[in-house]
């Protein structure tokens, strides 16, 4: 569960409403966004898959 979990979060695009969220609040175009958010979503994804996989060693 917690692996499809990070997973789903993998390169993100406009129709995420965070998306639009961070945006308006950083005074940002789209294209800026969607290189920021992407990249966010994405090192999120990751760092979810690495905490799920060294969770795996202990349970």
């Amino acid at each position: 569960m917690l692996a499809v979990g990070s997973g789903s979060v993998f390169l993100s695009h406009v129709n995420d409403a965070g998306f639009w969220l961070v945006k308006e609040y950083f005074g940002l175009t789209v294209g800026q966004t969607m290189k920021t958010w992407a990249l966010m979503e994405t090192l999120l994804s990751v760092v979810g898959l690495v905490f799920v996989l060294l969770l795996s060693l202990v349970i």
